[in-house]
């Protein structure tokens, strides 16, 4: 055969069908990623956990379109911590960081940290976060110092303001609204916060269709105080924590039209998530945690147990539901299997989880334990397998009373566990039965679990010091 036929002929195979669509799978990038987390969301708010007077149909779509994933965990029921271990894969008081750093915080995230957006960079990924960060609101811990390529939204939550707070002003200033690095309002309309995260989310999706990208989207809400748009004022069954709920299932129904009008549907792995349970002080401006005991700030199932969906065509099975322990330490080393980089070169605590995302659980699960810090430092629960263990710790609850009303809060009650409490959550979901006497073995295993993440973690409820810990960062400027 001459040069001209080789040619020709090799024209005609590069034309044929089945070679585009080998070269068009291998000129494809790396998934995109999108993270929705909602703020304050209680297990039982949306359609696939149970809402029945909130109508959530984007979210409905999700469930049917991926997976819902019953035994989710955030690491931490209060929002920096749960933040922290989500985009670092590390329980966050490996890294320093506890509860919720407020205005007058001077640390935050250390540089030396790897944070997701960090990690998928090593792919040339572009990134984003338009929301609430609440890793340190200084200059030296916002999102664009640690990946992230743009960044617009609130740096701590919607409430600390001095007139929402019986707080000096130097201790709570004017509510700061800011774009990439810089302040650009102060006391923003918060009416308008779930649009413009939304809007913003969207524009970033049409210009970025061509390169991988890392989309995070960490709405406000419905962390009170509650806010929404007029489009959605009034509109929901469930006064105005119904129509906040239903805004955001509206901008996840945004985020998915402008995936699949860029014809980017496939390539990506959606996950839609909450940071924490329901803030049930707060009574009708407040979630539920239904069928779980308690709620945020405490490590009961109601404050640690989120609902979380998960789509990716082609390789979540749809309308599928999994009741393995996942947490959010997990999705770090997840997805950096899933975009094939090199993990951080520094201890982290999450694995990767992938077998079990896509519904292949064939290996051992990862995870000897979990382990549920609150507070200061303090080990309160461990979890291994079906059974979980509490810890003598003291904690908060409503006691059965009601919540406050329309944006007032009902004062907690503090409680006390003088001795281990252990519990089936295959069987008591709703954690009622403590099971301790009757498993005695079940207890001393985990007891031991519990010995060996003092060692590396330590626990300030048995003056323990761990030797993983790591320092956050300081605020270099003077005060």
């Amino acid at each position: 055969m001459n040069p001209t036929h080789i040619l020709l002929s090799l024209a005609l195979l590069f034309a044929s069908p089945i070679f585009a669509g080998v070269a068009q799978s291998s000129a494809r990038h790396p998934p995109n990623v999108v993270i929705i987390l909602a703020d304050d969301l209680g297990y039982a708010d949306i359609g696939p956990f149970g809402a029945t007077q909130i109508k959530t149909p984007n979210l409905d779509r999700m469930a049917k379109e991926g997976r819902r994933f019953t035994g989710f965990y955030s690491a931490q029921a209060v929002c920096t911590a749960s933040r922290t271990a989500l985009l670092t894969g590390c329980y966050p008081n490996r890294l320093g960081l506890h509860g919720a750093l407020g205005p007058s915080s001077r640390h935050g995230i250390n540089d030396h940290e790897t944070t997701l957006a960090e990690l998928v960079k090593q792919r040339n990924y572009a990134t984003a976060i338009f929301g609430k960060w609440h890793l340190g609101h200084h200059p030296q811990f916002l999102p664009t110092r640690h990946g992230f390529d743009e960044y617009f939204g609130l740096p701590y939550s919607n409430d600390m303001w001095p007139n929402n707070r019986e707080a000096s002003p130097d201790a709570y200033p004017p509510l700061p609204l800011v774009e990439h690095d810089r302040v650009i309002q102060t006391m923003p309309d918060q009416t308008q916060l779930s649009r413009w995260y939304t809007e913003r989310a969207v524009k970033f999706i049409d210009r970025h269709k061509t390169r991988p990208f890392f989309l995070y989207v960490p709405h406000s809400m419905p962390h009170v105080p509650l806010h929404v748009s007029d489009q959605f004022k009034s509109k929901s069954q469930q006064g105005l924590y119904g129509d906040v709920i239903e805004e955001i299932d509206w901008s996840l129904g945004q985020i998915l039209a402008a995936l699949k009008r860029n014809s980017l549907d496939d390539n990506t792995l959606v996950i839609f998530t909450s940071d924490n349970g329901p803030w049930l002080s707060y009574g009708n401006h407040a979630g539920s945690a239904w069928p779980l005991r308690e709620g945020k700030a405490t490590t009961w199932e109601g404050g640690v147990r989120v609902p979380c969906l998960m789509r990716f065509p082609g390789k979540i099975p749809a309308g599928s539901v999994s009741a393995q322990p996942l947490m959010t330490i997990d999705l770090l080393p997840t997805i950096a299997r899933l975009i094939n980089t090199e993990l951080p070169k520094h201890t982290i605590d999450g694995r990767d989880m992938w077998p079990y995302i896509i519904g292949d659980p064939k290996r051992k699960h990862p995870h000897e334990a979990y382990f549920f810090y609150f507070e200061n430092n303090e080990l309160q629960a461990v979890m291994s397998g079906r059974w979980k263990l509490y810890l003598p710790h003291a904690y908060y609850t409503l006691g059965g009373q009601p919540g406050g009303r329309d944006g007032r809060r009902a004062e907690y009650q503090e409680r006390k566990l003088e001795g281990a409490e252990l519990y089936d959550l295959e069987s008591d979901i709703s954690e009622t039965a403590n099971v301790a006497e009757k498993q005695p073995e079940v207890v001393k295993r985990l007891e031991a679990l519990a010995e060996k993440s003092r060692a590396e973690l330590g626990d300030s409820l048995t003056a323990r010091t761990g030797k993983g810990v790591r320092e956050p960062g300081r605020l270099t400027e003077p005060k």
